[in-house]
């Protein structure tokens, strides 16, 4: 088997399969790894997805410039969005500014990339995504938008945003903006499908599904486990179920492909009740960020980096595979149920969130929650109509 970069590195970025003018590149999905496979009786044997693949091709890294953990100013932004919306709100002012927004999304059952140059059409991309998504096709798309004379704003993963780099070049690179995510790993889609199957889901079967809800009062929603962590989450949240290049991600450093970068300003020492409503870390590497700053709607505060940095190790280094995750692995390929597995391998993790799902809505978890910020991690879905 031939393929794009080094055995089970692929990002699954698939900028390969975008620049192959051979059609000669296939991403295959093994649950616990991806790998960009090429069809060598169709290889032209240009090299152009070896050069533009981010494990391969160096790409520009910056360490920050200015640092602030803030929010957007608009409630209905900060909100919807994850942590404190910044990516909303920065979203919003570059269409406002007569850009276009490239995004991710949930459609008819995948995790794409789409583009909005309409505020109404922001709507599908705010909150986390804890799953790999596809952004094929959306390399070509951004290029050709880019030489039209169009202004793009990217927002995806580091090694997306280095894909990006790579496609575009410096020559077409002057209206392109990139905002990267501090990303922890991301699991296969197949996996969280496995884990809706559990419950009478599927990801076809959905309009929308939030993985990071600040609130649960949505019409026709229902969350996958009330008062606590589904398995799903609590198997994200301890790395267990990343593909394996996740855990020798390049991109997991302080300096940065990206004009800005947004996550989760843990750590943060501001009064709860604003974490509860969350609060985003922003990182500007460049003049490019600056602007993009400029022109949003940001409630700014000054953060401790050093802090900052130590609540987000994926600032320092990728993250660390557990010792169960091999076993994991090999039980949900073996057809072992999801959330069996998940358990035997993260006891400890299961057991206290079966405990808050029996204190849910007791006085107890109501004052706890009242003291220190306590965030629930599940899943909360929208059905399709039958």
């Amino acid at each position: 088997m031939k393929t794009v970069c080094e055995i089970n590195k692929c990002t699954g970025c698939m900028a390969c399969m975008d620049i192959c003018p051979a059609d000669a590149v296939r991403i295959e999905d093994q649950l616990d790894a991806c790998n960009a496979v090429i069809q060598e009786d169709r290889c032209l044997r240009c090299r152009a997805c070896y050069n533009v693949c981010p494990n391969n091709s160096s790409v520009q890294a910056l360490k920050p410039k200015e640092w602030y953990q803030g929010w957007a100013a608009k409630d209905r932004l900060r909100r919807n969005g994850a942590s404190g919306g910044a990516a909303a709100a920065v979203a919003e002012a570059f269409i406002k500014n007569g850009g276009i927004v490239c995004a991710c999304t949930f459609r008819d059952g995948e995790f794409i990339y789409e583009f909005a140059d309409r505020l109404e059409a922001l709507h599908g991309f705010s909150g986390s995504r804890y799953v790999k998504s596809s952004p094929y096709g959306v390399y070509k798309r951004i290029k050709e938008k880019l030489v039209a004379g169009g202004k793009i704003l990217f927002i995806g993963l580091p090694c997306q945003a280095a894909a990006v780099k790579n496609y575009i070049g410096e020559k077409n690179g002057e209206n392109l903006f990139l905002i990267d995510l501090i990303c922890h790993g991301t699991p296969s889609p197949k996996l969280l499908e496995l884990f809706l199957e559990q419950y009478g889901a599927s990801l076809k079967g959905l309009k929308d599904i939030r993985f990071r809800a600040k609130t649960e009062e949505q019409e026709d929603a229902r969350s996958i486990v009330e008062g606590a962590s589904d398995r799903y989450s609590t198997a994200f949240l301890h790395g267990l179920t990343y593909t394996e290049n996740c855990y020798i991600c390049p991109y997991a450093r302080m300096e940065r492909v990206s004009d800005l970068t947004l996550g989760d300003s843990w750590g943060s020492e501001m009064e709860i009740e604003e974490q509860k409503k969350g609060i985003s870390l922003i990182l500007c590497q460049t003049e490019k960020g600056r602007e993009l700053i400029d022109q949003a709607e940001l409630c700014l505060n000054p953060v401790d980096l050093d802090k900052a940095v130590e609540n987000n190790e994926q600032l320092k280094f990728p993250s660390s595979a557990p010792k169960g995750r091999n076993g994991f692995f090999e039980d949900v390929k073996n057809g072992h149920k999801f959330d069996s597995a998940v358990f035997r391998y993260l006891p400890e993790q299961c057991v206290r969130q079966s405990i808050k799902r029996t204190l849910a809505g007791t006085g107890i978890l109501r004052i706890l929650r009242k003291e220190r910020q306590t965030l629930n991690y599940s899943i909360i879905i929208k059905e399709t109509a039958r």
